[in-house]
């Protein structure tokens, strides 16, 4: 098993989850790819998004169906909304350990304040990345929420606009 996904096993282990992790050698790097990839909605995707809201780094688990509204972020995280943005890949490679693409819900190389993307407790079974950007796992909603320490919120911008 490749070191990545070794630390997401054990970090799922210590937050008290069981994952079978699959990899897919046409890679899961995008949301549409991940969906076809497992056979599953886009919606069920979870995109984990790394931000950077005022100088802290952010983690955002959306649904692959959604777009992060910078401000709702903003809101949630305290933080003004004119002091949110996306992390760049160096950036989130040092909050999480892992390259864009790949970053799972937990495991990360340093502590980070989660923000779960309410849309996703619509599905039953979630697709989470594994460490690799071929590989992912099954979860529930609540037990995303759970061994992720994060907090839902709704972060999903208006489809209206």
């Amino acid at each position: 098993m490749h070191p990545n996904v070794e630390r997401v096993v054990a970090a799922a282990r210590a937050a008290g989850l069981e994952i079978a992790v699959e990899r897919f050698p046409e890679g899961t790097r995008t949301a549409a790819d991940a969906a076809r990839a497992v056979g599953c909605e886009v919606g069920q995707i979870v995109k984990s998004l790394v931000f950077v809201a005022g100088e802290r780094p952010v983690l955002a688990l959306v649904s692959g169906a959604n777009r992060v509204d910078l401000a709702k972020l903003a809101l949630a995280t305290g933080t003004d909304a004119g002091a949110v943005r996306r992390a760049d890949g160096d950036e989130a490679r040092a909050a999480t350990g892992f390259a864009i693409g790949g970053v799972p819900p937990f495991g990360h190389a340093t502590a980070l304040t989660v923000l779960v993307d309410r849309d996703l407790a619509a599905h039953e079974r979630l697709w989470a990345a594994a460490g690799l950007p071929d590989a992912v796992f099954g979860v529930t909603p609540d037990r995303l929420v759970t061994a992720s320490g994060g907090r839902t919120v709704d972060l999903a911008e208006d489809p209206a606009g």
